[in-house]
């Protein structure tokens, strides 16, 4: 296609998808007090005397005059881009999927067949630890202090170890599918291998919202794990394609070693 059709197809590809997520936003209007209370939830279940309140109340702040405006549409995009995934993502594979080749679409499916329970597992543990991370986090306030955390930055806080666990489990399936693509052999993986699991841990370092020890190591200790299955697969796809044999990287026309009987290789007289 010319590059112009190009453009016209990508455009009409993002004005569908922007109508579905506009509609899955006036979902999440609908829906926000129910999701506001699951997200709230982390906040609300910490001892009363780490939020310095009533064991009985649970309340967060507002100080501007639309941030409860704010507040709920901020949580109503949200649901929406979540609600109409499904349809915003099949519009981006409508308009990528011509230019992919018939293996490279199988393994497109797969990634997003893997990709998604590996972010919803991430978000879970992301949700999971809030609380506890919280806990650490206001422990260090001197005595007698009060938080006073309001609405805004505890909602960016929770949506950021969201997207940051989620996202980050995810990272070790694009290494496996970089290899099933014939990008990134295992050789590779395994020679940088220590260098990965540090970086691992330094991107949990700088990710993670509260900066805290126990939130990183929460992040980078599954990273590191799924990092090893993702290696292991790498490691037996080489295997079943041949990579790393000692006859792979010979040219058309160049001779191969042959073995004599004691099994050593001795190269062939030309």
């Amino acid at each position: 296609m010319p590059l112009m059709d190009h453009l016209r197809e990508l455009r009409n590809r993002v004005v569908k998808a922007l109508i579905f997520v506009t509609a899955g936003v006036v979902v999440g209007f609908v829906l926000f007090d129910p999701v506001w209370n699951f997200l709230q939830k982390p906040y609300c279940d910490l001892p009363a005397e780490v939020r310095g309140a009533d064991a009985d109340t649970c309340s967060l702040i507002f100080t501007g005059i639309f941030d409860a405006f704010f507040l709920r549409f901020k949580v109503a995009i949200i649901v929406g881009i979540l609600v109409a995934c499904p349809f915003w993502l099949y519009q981006l594979w409508a308009f990528v999927a011509p230019a992919l080749r018939g293996k490279e679409k199988r393994y497109t499916y797969l990634f997003v067949l893997f990709a998604v329970p590996l972010f919803l597992s991430g978000a879970a543990l992301a949700y999971y630890v809030t609380e506890k991370a919280m806990q650490i986090l206001f422990g260090f306030s001197p005595e007698g202090s009060v938080p006073l955390i309001t609405i805004d930055n505890y909602l960016g806080y929770i949506i950021m170890m969201l997207l940051v666990f989620g996202t980050a489990f995810v990272l070790p399936l694009v290494v496996v599918l970089l290899n099933f693509l014939g990008v990134l052999p295992h050789r590779a993986i395994a020679k940088w291998r220590r260098m990965i699991i540090f970086l691992a841990f330094v991107f949990a370092a700088i990710v993670t919202p509260g900066g805290d020890p126990f939130t990183m190591m929460v992040l980078g200790v599954p990273v590191v794990l799924l990092f090893e299955v993702a290696e292991l697969v790498c490691f037996l796809n080489d295997r079943r394609k041949g990579v790393g044999d000692s006859t792979a990287d010979l040219d058309d026309d160049e001779i191969s070693p042959l073995d004599d009987e004691s099994g050593a290789e001795t190269a062939p007289n030309r």
